[in-house]
């Protein structure tokens, strides 16, 4: 019988389809891995603008997760939008209880601190909300903006990663995707480069380690894009792929390489399986 490995995945219902559960759900599932969602956050949005959200109680948070928890196993956590601090120290005694299980087990936490927009999504501080998560994490995904937050408004992407790091993170995937972050692309060490709003350069810090890849800017804009990194990132630990990281890049690259409209706005991506993607 065939089987496929499990993604366990906490993230908020976006009822346009574009980030939330159902980037999630389609891009696991498109990647080859089996989404398993758990709801932490009720919004009111489109594919533009997140109109007001609401945390699920803790409660029903714990109870979604142990009950897929006690029936199927896990290969990967995927971590989204939390909505609260207490929804946040749920999350920390699910997760303590799988690594007590599975100690390797693969977090991927996508540290959403708002809307691309701007708009709140938590009823909380998100920067504290986030917090007690890091030193669970396997890898973090932070965009530019999210990561001078989280590293107490560190400059330098070097210094953002070490912060990070010493937080208690496995690997930290800088995401370079917003037009007006190419200003702080440098490292520590280098002066400042010209902007490049042609291209879009990712970063990844582990301990001892620093690669990069540039990827090209696709023109529009796109409603669920970090969400499908990092399920596909989560995807592609689950299911033991060699270079998770670049792997999950180039499905992202596809998905916003094939991006679709539904309304005027931010474009929806497109994701589908790598072998029906023309850019993989």
């Amino acid at each position: 019988m065939l089987t496929k490995p499990t993604v366990l995945v906490f993230a908020g219902l976006d009822p346009s389809g574009g980030a939330g559960l159902a980037a999630d759900i389609c891009a696991i599932n498109a990647m080859g891995a089996h989404a398993l969602p758990v709801l932490t956050v009720m919004t009111a949005q489109d594919n533009n603008r997140v109109h007001r959200v609401q945390a699920v109680a803790p409660e029903w948070l714990r109870l979604q997760a142990q009950v897929v928890i006690e029936a199927i196993p896990v290969a990967a956590v995927k971590i989204g939008i939390i909505g609260s601090l207490a929804n946040a120290l749920v999350l920390v005694d699910l997760i303590a209880a799988l690594r007590a299980r599975q100690p390797d087990l693969p977090v991927v936490l996508d540290p959403v601190l708002g809307s691309g927009r701007g708009d709140a999504l938590a009823q909380d501080d998100p920067v504290q909300i986030i917090q007690p998560l890091l030193r669970w994490a396997s890898v973090i995904l932070p965009n530019r903006p999210e990561a001078a937050r989280l590293a107490a408004g560190l400059q330098g992407i070097e210094s953002q990663a070490r912060f990070l790091l010493q937080a208690g993170c496995g690997a930290v995937l800088l995401k370079g995707g917003h037009a007006d972050e190419q200003t702080d692309e440098q490292t520590d060490e280098q002066s400042k480069p010209q902007a490049n709003t042609a291209q879009v350069l990712n970063h990844w810090f582990a301990p001892n380690e620093h690669q990069s890849w540039e990827w090209p800017r696709l023109p529009g804009e796109f409603h669920g894009s970090g969400c499908t990194l990092a399920s596909a990132l989560a995807a592609a630990l689950a299911l033991q792929l060699p270079q998770p990281a670049l792997c999950a890049q180039h499905f992202t690259q596809a998905a916003l390489a094939g991006a679709y409209a539904v309304a005027d706005g931010q474009l929806m991506p497109a994701r589908v399986a790598p072998w029906q993607q023309e850019d993989v």
